[in-house]
């Protein structure tokens, strides 16, 4: 396995930036996950460290090998596409092993590794179907036992569960964890999906605009967002938002209710609360914010209420289910500790 660097690598089309002077080193056997939203350049870049795409400047290293002029087949680099890309006419096993035969492998040799990823995927028993056959994870499994038995330094997964059903998706991408950390291969992995995001990465790097917001593990991003852009698009229901008014020793709420305050910061700012962070409570000159249930959610484990308040809408989550009725008044508060600060004009976090 290799450890990926990308040092100051700029990307255009035309005269639009794509990838603005970007730079992360990546470790061998770390599952990193790029993600952002459609058109951050996410999928550009991983085509880049493919060797799909070329680039304006900047360098590519897979160790200490600089490959910004190696052909793909020369970059030891495995892809899963989000559309499988099997061929129709193949078998499974055909598909799995086509690539080893024109590299020049020997049967055996083709069968072992066919045989080895066929049973690490539990896919044996769909070896000789053709892809028509097969249901839409039956496809991605195949389609990475395609990268698998090529034993690459590297794994590249371009949004790969994107075209399945929400439940195959959960299913799916537990299965890639678990591939990961059997086999230690370094795995770049790319999605707009937050959760995706959350649950398999070692690290996640959020991309806005073809530049980095941030790079960390995913519970640090969480709990300390450097940008509003962060804070917003990492999580699920994803944070609240209040305008407010930095004061030298309070934060102000529209509503006319004030909060102590021993930052740095002033001027119009935004207030952000997780969902989880709210409570509820009876609706009094005590609570922070005021408002009328909305919308009641229930999933089971827990309820998303959304609370019509002075100025904005809020989305809390409770545990289990709830007693409250639509159009009924309650009160939100929270601990101070919980909520985080942004400047106004430029979304950043205020310490």
């Amino acid at each position: 396995m290799a450890g990926v660097s990308i040092r100051n690598v700029k990307k255009n089309y035309g005269d639009v930036p794509v990838i603005r002077d970007l730079s992360v080193e990546i470790q061998a056997g770390e599952f990193l996950v790029f993600v952002g939203p459609s058109g951050c350049g996410k999928s550009t870049l991983l085509r880049m460290i493919a060797g799909l795409e070329g680039f304006e400047s900047g360098d590519i290293y897979l160790n200490d090998r600089r490959v910004n002029d190696l052909h793909p087949s020369q970059r030891d680099i495995a892809m899963v596409f989000q559309e499988y890309a099997l061929y129709p006419h193949m078998s499974v096993r055909k598909n799995m092993g086509f690539g080893l035969k024109m590299r020049g492998y020997d049967a055996k040799e083709v069968d072992r590794r066919i045989a080895e990823a066929a049973a690490v995927l539990q896919i044996e028993p769909l070896l000789e179907r053709k892809p028509r056959e097969l249901s839409g994870g039956q496809r991605q499994r195949v389609a990475m036992g395609r990268a698998i038995v090529r034993n690459p330094q590297v794994f590249l997964f371009d949004e790969p569960l994107s075209n399945l059903d929400a439940k195959l998706r959960v299913d799916m991408r537990s299965e890639i964890k678990a591939l990961h950390q059997r086999l230690k291969t370094t795995s770049v992995y790319v999605t707009h999906d937050q959760v995706e995001a959350m649950t398999m990465a070692d690290r996640i790097v959020v991309l806005n605009k073809g530049e980095i917001e941030q790079l960390g593990t995913p519970l640090e991003l969480y709990a300390a967002p450097v940008s509003r852009f962060v804070a917003s698009f990492l999580g699920s229901p994803p944070m609240n938002f209040l305008p407010v008014t930095l004061q030298a020793d309070r934060i102000d709420l529209q509503n006319g209710q004030s909060i102590a305050y021993a930052g740095t910061g002033s001027g119009v700012a935004e207030l952000g609360i997780r969902p989880e962070n709210l409570s509820l409570v009876a609706d009094s000159e005590a609570a922070q914010v005021r408002g009328d249930v909305v919308l009641i959610e229930p999933l089971g484990a827990d309820t998303l209420i959304t609370v019509k308040a002075e100025t904005h809408k809020l989305v809390v989550r409770v545990i289990g289910t709830s007693p409250l009725r639509l159009g009924e008044r309650v009160g939100l508060t929270w601990n101070p500790q919980d909520h985080h600060l942004f400047e106004g004009a430029s979304g950043r976090r205020i310490t």
